[in-house]
């Protein structure tokens, strides 16, 4: 699948946001904690990836009830679901530089997850966290990811690559008081 952006500008991919709030020192200290065992960016990548996804856990997972989806907030609070784990995610690669998108899935609902951009190259990473049955890796050499679509029952990769989160995504999170009514108000499309 060619993977697009909606924004042709790399930099809108390295921007902070509301919600990809890399200017936060919550942020700055995460990443520069992270940073300081990684011989390069690759490296680091790695690193921010597998803290996301193995030390903040999925709040369905968990059985949080919180609601999560600005970056520092994930950070801080330790929860969120895969929007808001790829919008930490997000945060911290963009806080080194790396550029970072946004993109989607879709099964019963629209799944969030990443896409980096190495060597001229976007390549996605699913941080929702791993449990039996999901078993998502970083790798820039094929998609390890945590969920693959089976288009026969009308599962599918969306190719758009968003610089920020999806305004359905984003409504559903900001709405919600807690996971239980948040799971009820997923978008089931964008």
């Amino acid at each position: 699948m060619e993977l697009i952006q909606k924004t042709p500008d790399l930099s809108a991919y390295l921007a902070a946001d509301e919600v990809i709030d890399h200017h936060h020192p919550l942020v700055r200290r995460t990443a520069a904690r992270l940073a300081r065992d990684a011989e390069d960016s690759y490296a680091y990548a790695r690193l921010a990836f597998e803290f996301v996804r193995d030390t903040i856990p999925h709040s369905q997972d968990s059985g949080d009830p919180r609601v999560t989806w600005r970056a520092s907030d994930v950070l801080e609070q330790g929860t969120g679901i895969c929007y808001a784990k790829s919008h930490a995610l997000a945060a911290l690669l963009r806080a080194e530089d790396i550029p970072t998108a946004l993109c989607y899935q879709k099964f019963d609902v629209v799944h969030g997850l990443v896409a980096v951009r190495f060597n001229g190259a976007w390549h996605r990473q699913d941080p929702r966290g791993n449990k039996p049955g999901v078993d998502a890796q970083f790798s820039l050499d094929g998609e390890r990811l945590a969920f693959a679509p089976d288009p026969e029952f009308n599962e599918l990769d969306y190719p758009v690559l968003y610089a920020e989160p999806h305004p359905a995504v984003l409504d559903a999170l900001k709405a919600a008081p807690d996971r239980a009514y948040l799971w009820k108000t997923l978008p089931t499309a964008l």
